[in-house]
């Protein structure tokens, strides 16, 4: 390369390091995750607890688990077991509306009332069984969740980086409090369990998770060793995670039969699973004192989608069912504000869950030490259903009626939840202690001061507990309700300031570092800016202007529309319409467009086109095109050798499978005629047609196949579902490979071309053809729809006159590319391309189904290429690589050559002007996640907004440094 070009490209790698350096500063400020205490429970710590009730008075307070045959070592713990088994069973991603009657809701949806046995149980056996509302804490993604429920803490937002790739769990937690106190726990399922406890488990049977396209693997291997393990006594706790509706929803959403179908499939298995726990929870039975518990890790969107915190997604259930004998005193106590008729006209209540309080709850129910960092509070309504039935002396029972069960449940719930509250106290004493920025000494003194008004009321509570030994019944009355109660309200305010304090202080927050990313991010732009002013001068070196051919309007209107869309990002509903705000900005630039065309009296097809173009992308950004629901496609059978269409497909969804081919086919009808124009390919062009054609009959035999609309042989099957993409991967990489070479030897003497436009267009042209079948079979079918529209918004946009100018009397081109306003156009239509596609800035909006084709097994490097080529390669990989088009249509319009000189100049600033306005958005993201630190959604919505807009940074810097490389 020649000195002139390297000048030319060396800015790029220098705005590259500058943003790289920025983006990791300030990234090390911002996300850094809370620190992880070393500290772990042990049963010795009960003596250093100001908690304890005389052990005699405690004795007429016991649980009824110090008389349980299957209860193992019952003082190695805190408290006294309540329940000698525990059976946990996960549906990942169930919605709090799959679990509750449809009558609790303003209208029925189809997929409501399918888990039918959980209602009947709760409405005909209230006493004993119960629904939550369990509400998660944000981020929603599986491996959060789990390490949130195990340990009782709240994971943060840098630990999403780790859903792929789960380290092992190295803080306190329930599970691992289990296998040091001598409780035997059998997992099943979600292989990502035994990621974070790979030595915790006396038995498990992991499966592979990550196939979103797998509805059953997982689900079947649960089913198989389930049914056999509840008849075996070799265990004390069982997890059994069920994946299927997960899956469901990430392929099919909500409202599919595919999703219904594994609802009523649930439905059966958990009718097993209660007959068999009930066939055995007589005395002395296996399941006499078992707590089955049916929860979600998470809620999902109807689009299938989860890790934000809308309330679809953190609201999800927890069904609890105690086979001990309940007391009905305490049943009638709970909280019985939710309540409705359910389907059969019966009243029922629902409560609430905490996911917070699960760690702590279960641990206080079987009678093992808290976890050292749970936050949460033992919560009371399934407290009550586990260990409702205390003992008290007979002859108290004699005399006092109702109030002995209800005050000696209340009892023992005050003195764990005492212990609940020093735990909690401890944790936050060394928390604030080994931190290095601890939390705010005034949060600190309000809940010292809660805790010390809570515990300064515990020695009336052991005299209450004294009285019952030396019989003095005045405790057995509404009085001695009154005193726990309080002594409840009191813990209950200490733990509730707690977690409200650990959810807005959880990340600590580094100013300095945050401070340093942002100034060199702001020093990045000011280079930006002083090269795109060199490269001006530059190029009025090629040619003398005659004056400026655009107004000082059309810049104004640039930067507006830029302050506009970057400073809307200091709204939280801002971001949710950030798809509906480049959509109207980008019609707007359209209308100035057509008002500029009036006025010079040439109107053209191009400015009406554009705007058609721009309310199809709206629809298309309103409606969603990322959820291909196929109806019962998937679960259509096969018959091997013969071919036919399938029963129960309509025209409409054959025609929704079929359609896309057509569109395909067109694409490769231009591109063939692109590509033959040109008579300097030599016999190259041939390999690149050949290998488009190809990826394209390959692409649409997948899509067909894979539809199960058409009955084919088994093997011809794995073929297109398997084989077809990686046939596609691998022309895209040749194809690539061969554009490189092509490149590095000499691309002028290869292609025998003697115009440096020709020779830009056809390297140009290589480089989309490289990339675009592997990006549009991951799109799905709705690749060629997008592909159409790309494709027809580029050429208005490069089409469009006012941005290229040519001197009537003299015919020279005047400022060719100049003008920002064709960049902004190019840059607002790969924004809307990225939500056209169904994509938005959270981890709910990353298509994981698109990671999986061609694949059945996850490799987190194969798998997340191709997950990152999905979700960026519309809206990031094809706009940068096809940015010289936007320069070679502005060079066609002058009837002399350019020099190759002047057509790199104007390629420069292309790139230059189309790097500033995605580094000015992201430079305005980082200011706006500053200010919002403390917003009470910046883990759900403002963190994966900056996130996603510093990785597409990176990305966009990255392509125009590899493009700079094969365009120059």
């Amino acid at each position: 390369m020649t000195a002139t070009k390297w000048a030319l490209i060396c800015p790029f790698f220098l705005i590259l390091i500058l943003h790289s350096l920025a983006i990791y500063l300030f990234t090390r400020g911002f996300l850094l995750a809370r620190t992880e205490l070393s500290s772990f429970s042990h049963c010795s710590d009960l003596s250093l607890s100001p908690c304890s009730i005389p052990s005699s008075s405690m004795h007429d307070f016991s649980s009824p688990g110090d008389h349980l045959p299957n209860v193992v070592g019952n003082s190695s713990g805190w408290t006294r077991p309540a329940i000698s088994r525990l059976v946990i069973i996960i549906i990942d991603a169930l919605r709090f509306d799959f679990v509750a009657p449809s009558s609790f809701f303003n209208e029925k949806k189809a997929w409501m009332d399918k888990l039918e046995v959980l209602q009947k149980l709760a409405a005909e056996e209230n006493i004993n069984s119960r629904i939550f509302k369990a509400i998660a804490d944000p981020p929603t993604t599986s491996l959060q969740r789990l390490k949130g429920l195990t340990t009782g803490g709240l994971p943060t937002f840098i630990d999403i980086g780790n859903s792929f790739g789960a380290p092992a769990i190295v803080e306190d937690n329930l599970i691992f409090q289990l296998a040091n106190n001598g409780k035997k726990v059998l997992m099943m399922g979600d292989d990502t369990w035994l990621q974070l406890f790979p030595h915790h488990f006396n038995e498990s049977y992991p499966y592979p998770s990550f196939n979103v396209k797998d509805l059953d693997t997982v689900d079947n291997g649960v089913i198989k060793h389930l049914f056999p393990s509840l008849l075996k006594d070799d265990w004390d706790v069982l997890i059994a995670h069920f994946l299927g509706v997960d899956h469901a929803g990430h392929i099919f959403g909500v409202d599919s039969i595919p999703m219904i179908a594994k609802l009523e499939q649930y439905n059966t298995i958990l009718e097993e699973v209660v007959q068999v726990l009930k066939n055995q929870c007589g005395p002395g039975d296996l399941h006499e004192n078992t707590l089955l518990v049916v929860m979600g890790d998470h809620g999902q969107t109807l689009n299938g989608d989860h890790g934000g915190g809308t309330a679809e997604e953190v609201e999800t259930a927890l069904f609890a069912m105690s086979l001990g004998n309940p007391s009905t005193s305490v049943a009638s106590a709970l909280n019985t504000d939710y309540c409705h008729p359910d389907l059969n006209g019966k009243k029922m209540c629902i409560g609430t869950f905490q996911q917070l309080d699960f760690a702590v709850t279960m641990a206080s129910l079987i009678a093992i030490p808290f976890p050292f960092g749970s936050i949460g509070r033992i919560n009371p309504e399934l407290y009550a259903l586990a260990g409702s039935s205390f003992e008290v002396r007979n002859n108290c029972a004699e005399t006092c009626g109702s109030h002995s069960n209800l005050d000696s449940w209340m009892m023992n719930y005050v003195n764990n939840l005492c212990l609940n509250s020093w735990q909690v106290k401890r944790y936050i004493d060394s928390y604030s202690t080994a931190s290095v920025i601890g939390l705010p000494a005034k949060d600190l003194y309000y809940i010292n001061t809660l805790y010390s008004e809570a515990q300064r009321s515990w020695p009336d509570i052991i005299k209450l507990a004294v009285s019952y030994e030396n019989d003095i019944h005045i405790g057995i009355n509404d009085n001695t309700t009154s005193a726990l109660q309080r002594q409840v309200d009191a813990y209950s305010r200490f733990l509730a300031s707690v977690a409200k304090l650990a959810r807005s202080e959880w990340t600590e927050f580094n100013l300095k570092l945050m401070g340093f990313g942002l100034c060199i991010m702001l020093t990045s732009l000011s280079v930006h800016l002083f090269t795109i002013r060199r490269v001006n001068i530059l190029c009025k070196s090629y040619y003398t202007f005659p004056g400026s051919s655009f107004s000082f309007f059309r810049v104004l209107t640039v930067i507006v529309f830029v302050a506009i869309r970057a400073v809307s990002f200091l709204s939280n509903s801002y971001i949710l319409a950030e798809g509906r705000v480049a959509n109207f900005l980008l019609g707007t630039s359209g209308i100035l467009n057509l008002w500029s065309s009036f006025d010079s009296g040439t109107v053209t097809a191009e400015d009406l086109l554009f705007l058609v173009l721009t309310i199809i992308i709206r629809f298309g950004i309103e409606s969603g095109m990322s959820k291909d629901t196929v109806g019962s496609g998937s679960l259509s059978s096969n018959s091997p050798g013969n071919i036919g269409i399938e029963k129960g497909y309509s025209l409409w969804m054959g025609l929704q499978e079929f359609l896309p081919i057509p569109a395909l086919y067109i694409l490769v009808i231009l591109m063939c005629i692109y590509i033959s124009r040109s008579s300097c390919w030599k016999c190259l062009k041939h390999f690149f047609i050949i290998g488009n054609i190809l990826s394209y009959i390959l692409m649409s035999v997948h899509w067909v196949l894979e539809s199960n609309m058409i009955a084919a042989p088994e093997v011809l099957q794995y073929f297109g579902k398997t084989f077809a993409p990686r046939i596609i991967y691998s022309i895209g990489l040749l194809l690539f490979v061969l554009l490189a070479l092509l490149v590095t030897v000499n691309k002028n003497d290869m292609f025998l071309v003697s115009k440096s436009t020709e020779s830009l267009a056809i390297v140009t042209t290589g480089m989309l053809s490289a990339w675009s079948p592997t990006i549009l079979i991951l799109l799905g079918r709705q690749g060629p729809y997008v592909a159409l529209v790309c494709v027809l918004g580029a050429w208005c946009i490069a089409k469009l006159k006012y941005a290229a100018q040519v001197d009537d009397g003299k015919g020279a081109l005047t400022e060719l590319i100049s003008d920002p306003t064709p960049v902004l156009q190019w840059n607002l239509l790969a924004v809307c391309l990225f939500f056209y596609t169904g994509h938005w800035c959270t981890f709910d909006g990353i298509r994981f189904v698109a990671a999986f084709t061609g694949f059945e097994h996850f490799n987190i490097v194969q798998q997340g290429i191709l997950l990152a080529i999905d979700t960026f390669g519309v809206s990031h990989i094809i706009p940068v690589m096809s940015l010289p088009f936007l320069v070679i249509s502005k060079h066609q319009i002058f009837k002399k050559e350019s020099s190759k000189g002047f057509l790199l100049v104007n390629l420069t600033q292309a790139f230059l002007m189309y790097g500033l306005i995605t580094a000015v958005t992201t430079t305005l993201t980082i200011i706006c996640v500053t200010i919002q630190r403390r917003h009470l959604m910046v883990w759900g919505l403002f963190a994966p907004k900056f996130v996603f807009d510093f990785i597409g940074l990176l990305l966009v810097d990255g392509l125009i440094c590899v493009g700079s490389l094969f365009y120059y």
